[in-house]
């Protein structure tokens, strides 16, 4: 019979989201990893598979929790309070107290090489996905009558994800909260009445 795991799975996961959010994934060594979760290799290897299968898992774990104000904002009545959900929700969560300024998806994809494709993949999914389903609100608005005739979802919904991951490397490079809403304020005046 195996002994028991002598640290706790979630509190190292979220160590583990911490360090790639920080570092990237790349970035991020195993020993890295390993030190900031307090395990060992074969641990980390038992428990969560390789590091690409542990960043997945951050990654996972980044969404449920740091971008837990998405499907709020997706449930907003109207298509002005849908827009200002997402971006206000995301210039908060990109300029959290006490987390890496920035974004898991954005940070960890940054400098990655051909090795870490099923990395790149895998945050390319996530965008897209969210992409969708910003872009599939936004066209239940247009057939609502909540946007103008002629407003193209799918094109809304890139240029406010284009904005959103912007705002990203805006607050990666040291760029605070009040300076996103700045963004926010300015993306709010494009959004068709």
């Amino acid at each position: 019979m195996g002994r028991p795991k002598e640290f706790d799975v979630d509190d190292a996961l979220q160590t583990a989201l911490r360090v790639f959010w920080k570092k990237g994934f790349e970035g991020a060594s195993l020993t890295d990893l390993t030190e900031a979760m307090g395990i060992t290799r074969p641990s980390l290897y038992a428990t969560y598979g390789n590091k690409e299968q542990l960043f997945v898992k951050a990654l996972d774990r980044f969404r449920q929790t740091c971008l837990g104000f998405i499907p709020a904002a997706l449930a907003q009545p109207t298509a002005r309070q849908v827009v200002e959900g997402i971006l206000y929700g995301y210039a908060d969560a990109q300029t959290s107290k006490g987390e890496p300024p920035g974004s898991l998806g954005t940070n960890g994809a940054l400098v990655c090489s051909e090795a870490s494709d099923p990395v790149k993949l895998a945050l390319i999914r996530r965008r897209e996905q969210d992409e969708a389903d910003l872009a599939e609100r936004l066209r239940r608005a247009c057939d609502e009558g909540d946007l103008p005739p002629g407003t193209d979802p799918v094109d809304l919904a890139s240029y406010l994800m284009t904005i959103v991951h912007g705002m990203s490397v805006q607050a990666a490079s040291g760029a605070d909260r009040e300076r996103l809403y700045g963004v926010v304020r300015t993306a709010l005046r494009a959004i068709p009445a």
